[in-house]
């Protein structure tokens, strides 16, 4: 069984929690960071700059992903150059198109050769990591994150379509693949076997990180212990019923 120390993909720890950033920067497994609007919100960020500035003074080291969060081109661009002013170690979300299926490319090939490290975000299809791949090149340091998690959601394999996107970014030096929105440990050491750099990891994920290796038959012990466990907590027992034999006649 493969172990964590072997993994040549990097883990990037996915979450807009101040307290649990604050304890994975001890964390050396985590060489990066990323967060987007819809974990902000879940964790009460309710000013966008000011949790931002926080978490670059706790990551002053290592990448750290923002989103921008309009949806007009123009103001997607003038957020973009905002945010990137905050830290040489800040990458720019760029979404793969806007809500109106407008592409995006244009601005992130703009972005990228004015010096914004640019992540790509929301690719599904190898189409987007394709044309994500092509406005990058060139540019400064820049990540695709195709969400391999969601397109496991619809019922199809990403193991084919992120070794296909590995191959389409490596002609790039400048750019870097992410496996985003993985489900669940496995995800780690499939993002690693197909050759993605980077992997986002959740804290649901990251605590499982000590199971890696585990020996089967004493997690099968732990399992029934649990089982027998939870079933004593709650008091469930059976009443014992007496069988009565009804003949026929009576």
């Amino acid at each position: 069984m493969r172990q964590v120390s072997e993994l040549k993909i990097k883990l990037f720890a996915d979450g807009a929690d101040l307290r649990q950033i604050q304890k994975l920067r001890t964390n050396p497994l985590i060489r990066g960071f990323t967060t987007n609007p819809t974990l902000m919100r879940a964790a009460g960020v309710k000013d966008y700059e000011a949790f931002a500035r926080e978490v670059l003074e706790i990551i002053p080291d290592r990448p750290i992903s923002f989103e921008v969060f309009a949806d007009e081109c123009g103001e997607m661009e003038r957020q973009a150059h905002r945010i990137a002013s905050w830290g040489q170690n800040v990458y720019v979300k760029i979404p793969v198109t806007n809500t109106r299926r407008e592409c995006s490319m244009e601005l992130v090939r703009r972005l990228a050769h004015s010096g914004v490290k640019v992540n790509v975000t929301a690719v599904l299809t190898l189409d987007q990591v394709r044309d994500a791949a092509a406005a990058l090149g060139g540019g400064a340091p820049g990540v695709v994150s195709v969400f391999a998690g969601r397109i496991a959601d619809t019922g199809r394999d990403p193991m084919p379509m992120m070794a296909a996107a590995v191959e389409l970014v490596s002609v790039y030096p400048n750019v870097e693949l992410i496996w985003a929105s993985p489900r669940e440990l496995l995800n780690i050491f499939q993002a690693n076997d197909v050759g993605c750099h980077i992997i986002t990891v959740t804290d649901s994920i990251l605590a499982k990180l000590p199971m890696v290796g585990k020996d089967l038959h004493d997690y099968s012990l732990e399992t029934v212990a649990m089982f027998h466990t939870d079933a004593a907590r709650s008091g469930y027992h059976l009443h014992a019923h007496s069988v009565i034999e009804v003949s026929n006649g009576r």
